[in-house]
């Protein structure tokens, strides 16, 4: 199992490195370098790694699956595989074969619902839907009176708001008036909206602890680069400590990302051992986020600020994802809720179980 996990992370991490360098990117104007990328990605079955091979996928793991989102989280190139993978995962528990080209999942946020009507039509509004008006599909988890069903959508067949997220890329607003989807099925027991939710919060906390790892990288580097009084700034005491809190935001990060991705993985149902995880991951990866970028900017100085340099394209990433299936403020008052429901009594043997 670890030598196919690895296997499956260097294939991305070749793939990143020939055709999503950072540098590349940020210099490109028209957006060519997508169409190479994601064709070498989807070529090499890591689009749909999520979904087994009798539904049109890969059939890997879903530690493979982690491990990929860990390598894209580390490029933080603006393409909707994260959504693929999650949208894969989604429409494979309801037995829905997945399509070509990229998707995205619906909805992203928790107080948002889609309906699905006595008719089979599905009605609703989602709002902030990464890549929306970039996916061909859309893998949506709706409600009906009594049971959760699992529908995949064509994207144009919905009603797409067009919005920006901090980094620039695709945050939509999607309305189904009525949409009629491709194809319906029953979730089977246990996948609810809250499951989509804990599953992409997880993806979002390894994409945030692959993006710090990459910025702490870049800081390191300009600390040993950038002279001032004729000496590396990362000689200066208060720029050491600076690196030093940059790094245990990254190693919390990546600690809590980890844990509860390999949570996800060797568990049969999301329960509350997985909800723990999840909501400390995603509120571990958000505070980092915060914390990190900042840190790195100070250390970068005013450089980190321009267009021309590639901090920028982590950072502000970083700080979007945090709204992403859940903002650290929901994830902690669901996680305290939680354990208040569950008594006094409960919660040390709960934590420590971990």
């Amino acid at each position: 199992m670890i030598e196919n996990e690895n296997l499956v992370a260097d294939t991305a991490r070749q793939i990143f490195t020939d055709l999503a360098d950072p540098q590349t990117i940020n210099h490109s104007s028209d957006g060519a370098w997508k169409g190479p990328l994601w064709d070498a990605l989807a070529a090499a079955g890591l689009t749909l790694a999520w979904v087994p091979e009798q539904y049109g996928g890969a059939g890997a793991g879903l530690a493979d699956g982690f491990q990929v989102i860990g390598v894209a989280g580390r490029f933080a190139a603006a393409v909707p595989l994260v959504e693929t993978l999650l949208a894969g995962w989604l429409l494979s528990h309801a037995r829905i074969r997945s399509p070509e080209g990229a998707m995205t999942v619906v909805p992203m946020h928790p107080g948002d619902r889609v309906i699905l009507n006595s008719d089979g039509t599905l009605s609703g509004r989602a709002r902030a839907v990464s890549f929306a008006r970039e996916a061909s599909h859309l893998a949506v988890c709706a409600h009906d009176q009594a049971a959760i069903s699992i529908a995949l959508v064509e994207a144009g067949a919905c009603r797409i708001a067009e919005g920006r997220s901090l980094a620039g890329d695709a945050l939509d607003a999607v309305t189904f008036d009525r949409t009629r989807p491709i194809r319906v099925a029953a979730a089977p027991a246990g996948l609810d909206q809250s499951s989509l939710l804990l599953m992409g919060a997880v993806a979002r906390s390894v994409e945030s602890a692959g993006a710090l790892d990459s910025i702490l990288t870049l800081a390191l580097r300009h600390a040993t680069e950038r002279i001032a009084f004729e000496r590396p700034i990362g000689k200066f005491q208060a720029v050491q400590h600076n690196l030093a809190r940059l790094a245990g935001e990254v190693a919390a990060t990546m600690t809590a990302a980890g844990s509860a991705a390999d949570a996800i993985a060797h568990a049969e149902s999301f329960d509350d051992a997985i909800f723990l995880e999840a909501a400390a991951a995603k509120i571990r990866s958000a505070e980092a986020a915060t914390e990190g970028a900042a840190i790195a900017h100070q250390v970068h100085g005013a450089i980190g600020f321009t267009k021309e340099h590639i901090l920028h394209r982590f950072t502000l990433r970083l700080l979007a994802w945090r709204d992403d299936f859940g903002n650290e403020s929901y994830w902690a008052a669901a996680l305290g809720n939680r354990m208040a429901e569950r008594g006094a009594e409960e919660l040390w043997p709960l934590i420590a179980s971990r």
